[in-house]
């Protein structure tokens, strides 16, 4: 014995079930015969109306990116290559608090805190990251770790040229992503600015080093090329870590061997 099919029913005589008659015109809802119908021209161009996109783009003159020759144009939201960011005054903007390693799918995030010093002062408050890893290997470049970031110290650039000697090349250290000094700041450790607490910084009511804090600078590290402002020393006083030095090396010589202009 079979199962009868959900689609039919049986016929008032009995034996063979009869088929579901379709419903009339007059038995469908009022807006469906409120939906215009597809005219004599529609209907014909139907079954070819999904190449409508591929059609319209047949004609029309081809854009091709020159890289690398010519750098690629990523979109500014683009989430490449992650960076520690500054406050106004040099101090790093992390605390050493792990959320960015604790949201990271990938388990891509090493971070290692320390507590600040009145001598070794690196970040506003009490803690800062002393180590901080990220291993590009792992890395999927989601972004879950600077949305879980509660200070903005860590965020993504439009850097997407990763690139290693070796495995280990591919693990960037802190001095790999620490952003560089801007005009206004000074290398720490140093003091904060005098008078303020940690959630002024946090407010952005710190705009850049005082001269108390110069004063201190140039006291405990007279030879700090921050000290002078230029954009010289402001390079030299936090070089580029190792493993991103090794990384840009690698970038240009892969665009000159492409033909980079």
């Amino acid at each position: 014995m079979t199962d009868q099919p959900e689609d039919v029913t049986a016929s008032p005589e009995g034996g063979i079930p009869a088929p579901e008659v379709p419903p009339t015109p007059a038995d469908m809802p009022p807006y469906v015969s409120a939906v215009p119908g597809r005219g004599a021209l529609a209907s014909f161009f139907a079954p070819i109306a999904g190449f409508g996109v591929s059609f319209g783009n047949m004609f029309r003159p081809s854009v091709t990116e020159q890289y690398p020759r010519e750098p690629a144009n990523v979109k500014p939201r683009f989430h490449g290559r992650h960076q520690l960011n500054r406050h106004p005054d040099g101090l790093e903007k992390c605390i050493g608090c792990e959320l960015c390693a604790w949201a990271c799918p990938a388990d891509a995030i090493y971070v290692e805190a320390a507590d600040n010093t009145p001598e070794e002062q690196y970040s506003p408050g009490e803690r800062y990251g002393r180590v901080y890893q990220i291993n590009y290997l792992r890395c999927i470049l989601c972004g879950y770790c600077i949305e879980a970031c509660p200070t903005r110290a860590l965020t993504m650039t439009n850097d997407f040229e990763l690139a290693g000697p070796t495995r280990a090349g591919l693990i960037w250290e802190k001095q790999d992503l620490l952003a560089g000094l801007s005009e206004g700041m000074l290398t720490p450790p140093h003091p904060m600015v005098e008078g303020t607490t940690d959630v002024d910084y946090y407010r952005g009511e710190v705009t850049g080093a005082t001269d108390a804090q110069r004063d201190w600078v140039r006291e405990h590290r007279p030879d700090d090329p921050s000290l002078d402002g230029t954009p010289e020393g402001l390079a030299a006083a936090v070089p580029v870590g190792e493993t991103r030095a090794a990384q840009q090396k690698i970038t240009a010589a892969a665009r000159r061997e492409g033909g980079a202009r």
